[in-house]
């Protein structure tokens, strides 16, 4: 069955992506088509940029299964089109994929030749039988919808807004590892997690609300501890056992405050405390 595509990295699936894909989802009903979605699965400036480092929203596996809930998904390697110009590529999805109607965002090229308008493209795409058809932005209020804009949430704590561009909240899974065990001596065992991929953000050093799916495949409350070198410790009161080697998902709620250093252990006691009773409460 022919398909309508749509073409991107897409990291974090935020809203403004989620306005292309129910788009895409809404014209492939309207026209009897097959929605498709293609990305990459490395960042395509990893290979543009040596010494490119990427601050992922979401790992090639969160933004795969993310993607998958919007229609077919295919996850090209950056490396092996890179060199196809805009035609080239779109040549390419015709041939594979049966593409006949290509959606594009508003500000998305593609291709090494670099076009830059839309009209370039339509002009492509009417040479070889494929119809393109360009969204206009999506805001959210005063906000500009874009990775750029979630990352520099997450940077200076604003979990609220970042949040609120994801339309969901921001997530980051890893290994539970020993650590120093110093909450387990004043009563409140905390676990060490280790991000399972390191290109994934960290927010900002600091207290967080949080919710943390447990091997039981609960979700429960819990606060969460960055330090300033990004070490994350994560304390669920309600749970009792042993984590250790267990992958958790944290997703983050609200920034609480700012990572304090305590000269004693019964000061660190009673601010943990604090922070555990503030998450407990029924308006927290």
């Amino acid at each position: 069955m022919s398909r309508i595509a749509t073409i991107g990295f897409f990291d974090g699936v935020h809203r403004g992506h989620q306005f292309l894909f129910e788009h895409l989802c809404k014209t492939a009903d309207e026209r009897g088509l097959v929605p498709l979605i293609v990305s990459f699965t490395n960042h395509p400036r990893i290979v543009l940029q040596e010494d490119y480092i990427p601050q992922l929203l979401t790992t090639p596996h969160e933004r795969e299964a993310l993607l998958s809930r919007y229609g077919e998904v295919a996850m090209l390697s950056f490396e092996e089109v890179q060199p196809l110009s805009a035609k080239q590529f779109m040549l390419r999805l015709q041939a594979e994929y049966d593409v006949s109607v290509l959606l594009m965002g508003y500000d998305h090229s593609f291709g090494s030749d670099r076009l830059k308008h839309p009209q370039e493209y339509r002009r492509i795409g009417e040479s070889i039988g494929m119809e393109v058809i360009t969204l206009s932005e999506y805001t959210e209020g005063e906000w500009h919808v874009s990775s750029t804009e979630i990352r520099t949430a997450l940077e200076c704590g604003n979990i609220a807004l970042a949040n609120e561009l994801l339309g969901r909240p921001y997530s980051l899974s890893g290994t539970v590892v020993h650590g120093k065990a110093i909450g387990r001596t004043i009563g409140f065992p905390t676990a060490n997690i280790l991000p399972n991929n390191p290109s994934k953000i960290i927010p900002k050093p600091g207290v967080y609300m949080a919710h943390v799916d447990t091997p039981m495949r609960n979700e429960a409350p819990a606060f969460v501890n960055i330090d300033p070198n990004r070490l994350i410790e994560v304390h669920i009161p309600s749970f009792k056992g042993d984590l250790y080697d267990h992958q958790l998902e944290i997703k983050f709620l609200r920034f609480i405050r700012e990572e304090k250093c305590f000269e004693h252990l019964e000061e660190l006691k009673s601010q943990i405390k604090a922070d555990v009773d503030s998450i407990l409460r029924p308006d927290a």
